[in-house]
């Protein structure tokens, strides 16, 4: 019995000191846990993508796609299944842990039969009639932005920091971004995109999270952009983590080749 009170004092105390440390973490600090999560060496997933404009008439597309980490470089590679306008369409992205080195896109769309590689002007650029930027499909760098703690707040019964993101480069389609992140896991719950004059664009929501093979995954999420009444859902399904997809998996040649 002494033995178990002692252990229930040291997990309070573990627990009094990590509230503690928690309540003294910085913006950047709080970004850089959520940049973090662990989320396996690799993973695959189907993806269904449901596009809704103002008038709610919906287009829905279903995606397989592969992540895997390489150290210093995080590759995924999406190939579109359905519908037959966008089948065999791919999209691959490079993440790189180097924060000097920008993220490297390419896109293959079959009527063209070529790899187009997606420049740094196009990242603004929305893909495939979705609210996601390219920008947003990358890998946005820590120290890109200058990060501020606004506040804490709940979110639907969750404790939440609340984050101000400010690109350091003026040029940036964002004048800012604002991010609710979970106290207890460090998962984004919310995020909120501004646009060159300051106003609300569109707002991000995680309306899902699951633990699978012990990782946080976001398995539902919606873009909804409020100046134009669009919004894009995501819902991922059927995924497996750590086993072993193949390097040769992204590459050019796959994304022309299909799954």
């Amino acid at each position: 019995m002494k033995t178990m009170k002692f252990k229930g004092i040291a997990i309070a105390l573990f627990l009094m000191a990590s509230i503690a440390a928690n309540a003294q973490l910085t913006g950047r600090e709080i970004v850089k846990r959520a940049y973090n999560l662990p989320s396996g060496d690799d993973q695959t997933s189907q993806l269904t993508m449901t596009l809704i404009n103002k008038s709610g008439q919906t287009r829905v597309r279903k995606i397989q796609q592969y992540t895997k980490d390489f150290g210093t470089v995080e590759k995924s590679i999406m190939f579109f299944m359905s519908p037959a306008d966008v089948k065999n369409t791919s999209f691959m992205n490079w993440s790189y842990d180097d924060e000097n080195k920008e993220d490297d896109q390419w896109i293959y769309l079959p009527a063209l039969k070529k790899v187009k590689r997606i420049s740094s002007d196009s990242k603004s650029d929305y893909f495939m009639g979705s609210d996601f930027t390219y920008d947003d499909l990358g890998d946005r760098k820590l120290d890109a932005d200058v990060h501020k703690l606004l506040r804490e707040e709940t979110v639907n019964g969750i404790a939440c920091y609340v984050v101000e993101s400010v690109s350091k480069d003026e040029d940036y389609m964002y004048s800012k971004t604002i991010t609710w992140i979970r106290k207890d896991n460090f998962v984004g719950m919310k995020k909120e995109f501004y646009d060159e004059d300051g106003e609300l664009l569109k707002t991000l929501s995680i309306k899902e999270v699951k633990k699978i093979s012990g990782y946080w995954i976001i398995t539902h999420s919606v873009m909804q952009n409020v100046q134009n009444n669009h919004k894009t859902i995501i819902k991922l399904s059927n995924i497996s983590i750590n086993t072993g997809v193949p390097a040769s998996k992204f590459t050019e040649r796959m994304m022309m080749r299909g799954i």
